[in-house]
């Protein structure tokens, strides 16, 4: 008798052993398992088919991007949370597993906190460049930087499209604190040129302070450049935007031919060709923040 033959034989008696394996099964639990697992089958499993909510590559759990920016530890963070010491866009968030955008103002205690590495961006603009940060404007200052560092770093105050020189990008916000802060801010120096010479009076009233609009408008210094005619001169402000020193020379009768930031701080062009960036040294940060 071949092995075959013994198969096709066996095969009656095989099927009432398999019902007679169901019987006994049934004794002690559900018979359409057992006769599931009997005929050799798996167990079906109910699969859901509602659709898997899709993660946001641009979202983050709060927790985590707290630990992020060196703060504490997320178990650390998940404690802060739920005591409420943290806010998100003004609004205290003590829900566990809560998600934040990169974009999101996020303040522990009070402080911002952020979730990327800090860095520090000097860059010697030049003419053409809008200082922005928005889209649509044709050529920015974001596109000179763009290989700079991977960190959303954004210009500190303003030059206008045809000014040019030094302009500090961050993400730091003690840093920009520090010198959108008019009283103890960083003081910038630029070297301007005008369409006349400017007049002794014009510029001693310059250096003593005057009001515009009824707002004083006032200078850390201001002088005539050696070597050149009455139409150059130099000028150190803490204000952050180019647009006062225009609006001086226009209230005074004068025309602003060129305007070029030579130095922030302590911090000058050596070295920064026109149109490149450099990164601040350890040594030049530690004495920006000192200032």
């Amino acid at each position: 008798m071949s092995r075959h033959q013994g198969s096709n034989r066996s095969g009656k008696s095989g099927r009432g052993q398999q019902a007679d394996v169901g019987k006994n099964t049934n004794r002690g639990g559900s018979s359409n398992k057992s006769k599931s697992f009997a005929r050799g089958n798996a167990p079906i499993k109910k699969i859901s088919t509602s659709p898997k909510k899709p993660s946001n590559p641009n979202e983050i759990r709060l927790n985590k991007y707290i630990a992020n920016s060196g703060v504490c530890s997320r178990k650390e963070a998940d404690v802060h949370i739920a005591t409420g010491l943290v806010t998100v866009n003004g609004k205290v968030v003590t829900e566990m597993g809560y998600k934040v955008k990169l974009d999101d103002e996020v303040r522990y205690d009070g402080a911002r906190v952020n979730p990327e590495k800090k860095a520090y961006v000097l860059l010697n603009k030049p003419k053409g460049f809008a200082t922005t940060t928005s889209e649509g404007k044709g050529r920015t200052v974001m596109d000179l930087v763009a290989n700079a560092t991977t960190s959303r770093i954004k210009p500190i105050g303003r030059l206008g499209r045809n000014s040019k020189g030094l302009l500090l990008f961050t993400n730091d916000e003690q840093i920009h604190d520090k010198f959108t802060n008019s009283k103890h801010g960083v003081a910038r120096l630029f070297h301007i040129e005008l369409d006349k010479n400017l007049k002794l009076e014009d510029l001693k009233k310059v250096q003593a302070g005057f009001k515009i609009d009824g707002k004083l408008v006032s200078v850390e210094e201001i002088s005539y450049i050696d070597g050149a005619t009455k139409r150059e001169i130099g000028l150190k402000i803490k204000n952050t935007g180019n647009t006062i020193i225009r609006t001086i020379f226009e209230y005074l009768k004068y025309e602003v031919v060129s305007l070029d930031c030579v130095a922030i701080g302590h911090l000058t062009k050596k070295d920064i060709p026109r149109g490149h960036w450099k990164h601040l040294t350890e040594q030049e940060l530690n004495t920006l923040k000192m200032l």
